[in-house]
């Protein structure tokens, strides 16, 4: 009971965190959660390694594969956002 209370609190803090970020910090916050996602795909693989019973195994493939979807998301929409930021050549280049 006690780490279902810690989850919903955690959840809870983290969303009045996120919503009091300004928008010119969403790029820093992305990659920073990017990285928490890599930590997330370590730890799913040593669980599906373990594979102390069927069920930890599976669960720890699915625990894979969508960490997985979320770094590789994460750092597509990281990548997409500091492209609006650069200038295009041929607006260098007009008067």
């Amino acid at each position: 009971m006690t780490l279902v209370v810690i989850f919903v609190l955690a959840t809870l803090l983290g969303v009045e965190v996120i919503k009091k970020v300004p928008a010119l910090l969403h790029t820093p916050l992305m990659s920073g959660s990017n990285a928490i996602s890599g930590i997330t795909v370590i730890g799913a693989m040593i669980v599906s390694g373990w594979g102390a019973t069927r069920l930890a195994a599976i669960l720890g493939t699915i625990a894979v594969a969508l960490a997985m979807i979320n770094v590789v998301g994460g750092y597509l929409v990281t990548h997409r956002m500091l492209k609006m930021f650069k200038t295009k050549p041929d607006a260098e280049k007009k008067p």
